[in-house]
């Protein structure tokens, strides 16, 4: 079974319906001790990384998610808030990624928020198996994790980024897999068999 993390940061429904079309058994919830006994766990995420960070440690789940030996996947704003600090909000995070989020700058070419369809390169481990390099997926956020020992993936926008984090158990990507048709629902399909 999967945890959807509920904590309250949008986007549940999204992928509610993306793991629905892929016959998985899951679950959203707040309650620790399901989380705990979850074979997955999700954190999706659409919104403030300061409030993000408040909610789950309002539901007392900061301790619960750090400590999880089961596959996590942490989407958006669930990616950034595993990494160590965001600027947004000048906000400390769970410090399980050795990241740290940054604000992206505006520029005649490059808007703010960068939304929209982005090639993947630079892809490792088993979440991108039977994914070529070069497909896009689709991304909404201001803020971006920068290049790290944790990056499996890479994007653009200006510069180059961490568009997937990893450490151990643990794997976050910063596009949405639920909006990205069937490259996002291979990755996705790809989670379910970590």
């Amino acid at each position: 079974m999967i945890a959807i993390v509920n904590y309250k940061m949008g986007n549940l429904r999204s992928v509610e319906n993306a793991l629905s079309r892929l016959g998985a058994d899951f679950k959203v919830t707040e309650n620790a001790e399901v989380i705990k006994n979850a074979d997955r766990v999700l954190l999706p995420g659409v919104g403030h990384a300061a409030e993000a960070m408040n909610n789950l440690s309002e539901a007392g789940l900061t301790d619960i998610i750090r400590n999880l030996r089961c596959p996590v996947l942490g989407i958006c704003v669930g990616m950034q808030v595993m990494c160590r600090h965001s600027e947004e909000g000048n906000t400390g995070c769970l410090g399980i990624f050795d990241a740290r989020v940054k604000r992206f700058h505006p520029s005649v070419t490059e808007k703010v928020p960068h939304m929209g369809w982005n090639c993947l390169g630079n892809m490792e481990t088993k979440l991108f198996q039977g994914i070529e390099s070069g497909s896009h997926v689709y991304f909404v956020h201001s803020y971006f994790a920068g290049l790290c020992p944790d990056t499996i993936a890479t994007t653009g926008y200006g510069q180059l980024f961490s568009a997937s984090l990893k450490y151990e158990n643990f794997y976050g990507v910063q596009f949405h897999p639920e909006k990205s048709g069937a490259v996002g629902e291979r990755i996705l399909q790809n989670f379910l068999t970590l």
